[in-house]
């Protein structure tokens, strides 16, 4: 009886949703605890049931939807350049040891640079825009796209290659589209995934400094003490990027989905 116990809370859906469910209001419950013992500074703990009224008037004031959609346009630019780039470069450079040698170095001193301290050059090159949030967002989701491809590429079974020029799959371009690039599919599909959270990390850090959106707008509540309506649009963050991820999420088993479960 209590293995039948564990697995349902466990591995059937509803189970796992009644713990979620649990987990959050557990979280909630803290929270205001905390934010009702004085456990911070007064004023600096936002009071979670206070949320939904904050929610209404940030959408009425006319703040929301616009910081929302502000944000969007350098987050989609930001995320499309990395990540074209990123896999560009690091299939290119892991699939031909001429590319690979000749940057090596250059990559190693650049990856280690945060994108944030790019921010400096971002202002006075594109000033305070969104190409220059886009620049940001586009080196920290290049690296992370860039190491996910080389890495997946590199570990190309090399079997695929023999079994591939027993079938007539010569050159370097006919390899690439029929050996490599599926083979390392799923690799470099995950690259993506994770540069998609990078991608929002970046953007509101960047955004701290005055581009308009979401960043913006949680550094002027916190400004004027507006606690709550900080967690307001740290939630939006949240749900937006889960909404982005789970339509990449089924993009992904689409195109996979010839792998076994």
């Amino acid at each position: 009886m209590r293995t039948q116990q564990t697995s349902f809370w466990v591995d059937h859906p509803l189970g796992r949703a009644l713990l979620g469910l649990a987990g959050v209001i557990a979280f909630v419950a803290i929270w205001k605890l905390a934010q009702a013992t004085g456990w911070a500074r007064a004023g600096t703990i936002p009071d979670p049931f206070r949320l939904p009224q904050t929610l209404m008037d940030e959408w009425r004031s006319d703040r929301l939807m616009p910081a929302v959609l502000s944000s969007l346009v350098h987050y989609v630019w930001g995320l499309g350049l990395g990540t074209v780039f990123g896999f560009l470069v690091g299939a290119l450079a892991a699939s031909s040891r001429w590319t690979d040698a000749l940057h090596a170095w250059l990559a190693r001193i650049l990856r280690p640079i945060p994108p944030l301290a790019w921010v400096v050059f971002a202002i006075a090159w594109f000033k305070v825009s969104h190409a220059g949030a886009a620049f940001v967002i586009a080196i920290g989701v290049f690296w992370v796209n860039y190491f996910a491809t080389w890495s997946a590429v590199r570990n190309v079974d090399p079997k695929y290659y023999e079994l591939a020029q027993a079938f007539g799959q010569q050159g370097y371009l006919n390899q690439a589209l029929n050996v490599v690039l599926p083979a390392s599919a799923p690799g470099i599909l995950s690259g993506m995934r994770t540069g998609i959270g990078q991608a929002w990390m970046t953007l509101i850090a960047a955004e701290l400094l005055g581009v308009p959106g979401m960043g913006q707008e949680m550094n002027a509540a916190a400004g004027v003490g507006a606690y709550e309506a900080v967690v307001i649009y740290m939630l939006v963050i949240s749900l937006v990027y889960t909404l982005s991820d789970t339509l990449f999420a089924r993009f992904e088993k689409r195109v996979l989905q010839w792998r076994p479960s």
